[in-house]
């Protein structure tokens, strides 16, 4: 009789304590900011595209801060950096509840992003690059799905808030219930390396057990997973140049999320049904995530990223011919989140599609500085369009067209890979 029985492997409770950080910190701080918007302007008689402005500002910080953040999370305690990022991301986040003036969004947007580079872009993929040799998909599904899982919880409770003790006490209270939670679990459940714990990486050594007799023979068999394009290649290449506008494009359509509720706060709706709806938004990330991740597995990122592009144009064509329908908007919402799951999860896989594993963190670093890019543009550029016209309309045409032309893109990244493989620089 055999005594060893399997354990689950510490991957899958690293990537539970992850999957708790990086919902709360979404689904509690980053995606919740839209719903404070039109209680704040009309508070303090602020312009909505001014007010917006401070999502351009972080987005300047999240690019100039990205290349850094990947050398210090190499070089410094992993737990160490997050827990200091989570104070710095929620404890600016609450600090919001105190200000009178739109430069004070201004000045703690700079320290809040900086923490939100670590929490919710960067240490997800790393550590399940590093933990996960199998099941890489299903576990970025799985931490992109924990947003929807925890957003559809807090965002409609962030609407009754606001509604019932207003939006200064409600950036206090999701500020203290993501520091509260989430610097507990880092310090309990984060490692940087299998190795910190005795381990090899999940699905990296496969044992074969093979009872002959009384004699039990334990084969190890292990493949080398380390290969792809170098990144001061990958750097120089069509296929990296159509990631990066990818990236830049996604995260455009990604960023309408934070004006759902000016959105539907500009047709009539209260803000208690823009809470609502914002919790079918992470419904739909929810199933997104986790539908991408195996969908990756079994059919391959590209076609998973086509499929997702495509799907985006429905909620879009409902949104600008029946959104005075709240069954039909809600509904809408929900497919829109479906898809912009595929930045979370598609973003990392399709990397690795293209580029391998080989200098992973360097190439993912530097294409993700498109997703800054377009936090600049398009967060306060959807804020100017409706302060000057009164409505997202516009904003709407202009999405359908990047999402056609992101299904392009994909195609061309693919075709430049190729080509990368076919001079021989896989390796």
């Amino acid at each position: 009789m055999s005594t060893n029985k399997k354990k689950i492997h510490y991957a899958w409770w690293l990537l539970l304590g992850l999957s708790i950080m990086v919902g709360l910190a979404k689904g509690g701080i980053m995606t919740a900011g839209g719903l404070f918007l039109t209680p704040v302007t009309e508070d303090l008689g602020i312009g909505m595209g001014s007010l917006t402005l401070y999502f351009s500002i972080s987005s300047i910080v999240t690019m100039i801060f990205l290349p850094l953040a990947g050398k210090i999370i190499a070089k410094y305690d992993i737990r160490t950096i997050l827990v200091t990022a989570i104070i710095l991301q929620a404890g600016s986040f609450a600090m919001f509840g105190l200000m009178n003036s739109v430069w004070g969004w201004y000045l703690f947007c700079i320290p809040m992003s900086i923490g939100s580079i670590f929490v919710t872009q960067i240490a997800g993929p790393v550590l399940i690059n590093n933990w996960f040799k199998k099941h890489n998909g299903l576990a970025i599904g799985i931490m992109v799905a924990s947003g929807g899982i925890f957003g559809a919880i807090l965002q409609p409770m962030a609407g009754n808030l606001i509604a019932s003790e207003g939006w200064r006490t409600t950036y206090f209270i999701l500020g203290g219930i993501v520091i509260a939670i989430v610097v507990p679990i880092v310090l309990l459940t984060i490692r940087m390396s299998p190795k910190q714990k005795g381990l090899q990486p999940l699905g990296l050594e496969v044992e074969i057990n093979k009872n002959e007799g009384p004699s039990s023979v334990k084969v190890k068999v292990e493949s080398n997973t380390n290969t792809g394009i170098s990144a001061a290649i990958a750097k120089k290449s069509s296929a990296f140049y159509a990631l990066l506008l990818f990236f830049f494009f996604i995260t455009a359509i990604s960023s309408f999320g934070q004006h759902v509720a000016p959105f539907a706060m500009g047709l009539g709706y209260d803000v208690k049904f823009a809470g609502g709806a914002m919790g079918f938004w992470q419904m739909g990330v929810l199933i997104g995530a986790l539908a991408f991740g195996i969908l990756s597995d079994k059919i391959g990122a590209k076609n998973t990223a086509i499929f997702a592009m495509l799907l985006g144009l429905v909620p879009i064509a409902i949104l600008l011919t029946v959104p005075d329908n709240s069954t039909m908007f809600s509904l809408a919402i929900g497919i829109y989140g479906f898809v912009v799951a595929s930045l979370g999860t598609l973003g990392p896989l399709l990397t690795t599609a293209i580029f391998g594993n080989k200098e992973y963190g360097q190439i993912y670093a530097s294409a993700v500085i498109g997703l800054a890019v377009a936090g600049i543009v398009a967060l306060p550029g959807y804020g100017y369009v409706f302060q000057l016209t009164g409505s997202y309309t516009i904003v709407l045409y202009a999405i359908a067209f990047m999402l056609v032309i992101n299904v392009l893109l994909i195609i061309m990244a693919f075709i430049g890979k190729k080509k990368l493989v076919q001079a021989g620089h896989w390796k």
